[in-house]
């Protein structure tokens, strides 16, 4: 008897199991990941599963979303290509669940928009064919120079992207609960300034991780202590080169605003006669 037809015969079912619906090549082309995090097919597609149920509730247990253990999960689950989605790059993490949304639901998908100057609401159709396409055809430029420095960066992982968020979230809870409390003035200051560097060394923090390597006077400096030293130590215009080069990456891979035309009504009520509206995608109503 055959193996095939051994596991046949344990679960006659096995056949039925759900199958890909996409094949995508990933943005990052598989750079940043560490060992083992993911094994990438020799077609340089990875296979995109439709969610399952147990997969659809993860994406509404609100602690599981707040720490990103429902996004691992779930990617993990439907692309099973990438065994450690922690360590996926966040350069890849819009690919990766739009593909996922696609497989699941389709193509379309509404999003709820007010025009503008008015007071108008409706549902905007989005093709997710096309904001993915624009995705992944953008690259990621790892290396800038600055002075007589050569300085390679990379994306930060799933897991620093999410440490950074938590964060963030705390520190910005933090300061609405000082406005907040009956605290005295001087005190709420007090409290507010140490929030505020608490936010900064988290900024300085975050440079950090995306700094690879610095290379000057024919040396190449990896060592994260060392650069985090550089950082704190070196001028602003450094800080500042650095961030835009940041947010360059960050806008190759943001998602196009949707170009909107308004229609005879709308235009009646103030509205203007073409419009933009940027997309975010917030996976807490993203596969809702």
């Amino acid at each position: 008897m055959s193996n095939e037809q051994i596991e046949q015969q344990s679960n006659p079912l096995k056949k039925y199991y759900r199958q890909p619906k996409q094949f995508v090549k990933l943005p990052s082309n598989y750079r940043f990941y560490t060992e083992g995090s993911i094994s990438v097919p020799e077609s340089r597609e990875v296979a995109v599963y439709p969610m399952t149920a147990k997969d659809e509730m993860m994406f509404k247990t609100p602690d599981a979303l707040l720490n990103g253990q429902a996004t691992v999960d779930v990617i993990q689950s439907c692309i099973p290509a990438i065994k450690d989605a922690w360590q996926m790059p966040s350069i890849d993490c819009d690919a990766a669940l739009m593909s996922i949304r696609m497989a699941t639901y389709g193509t379309k998908m509404t999003v709820p928009i007010t025009v503008p100057k008015t007071k108008i609401e409706k549902d905007l159709e989005l093709d997710l064919q096309t904001s993915l396409g624009g995705i992944l055809a953008a690259e990621y430029k790892d290396t800038f120079l600055w002075e007589n420095m050569e300085i390679k960066t990379k994306p930060l992982s799933y897991a620093e992207f999410t440490k950074s968020a938590l964060k963030s979230f705390e520190q910005a809870r933090l300061q609405a609960t000082v406005v907040d409390t009956k605290l005295s003035d001087e005190e709420k200051i007090a409290q507010f300034n140490v929030s505020f560097q608490k936010l900064t060394q988290l900024n300085v923090d975050m440079v950090v991780q995306t700094i690879e390597s610095i290379r000057v006077d024919g040396q190449t400096v990896t060592d994260k202590k060392q650069i985090k030293e550089f950082v704190d130590n070196t001028s602003k215009e450094f800080f500042s080169a650095i961030m835009e080069h940041l947010e360059e990456n960050r806008k190759r891979f943001q998602l196009a605003p949707q170009k909107v035309t308004a229609t005879e009504e709308e235009v009646k009520q103030g509205a203007p006669e073409t419009y933009e509206v940027p997309i975010a995608f917030d996976s807490s109503n993203f596969f809702a």
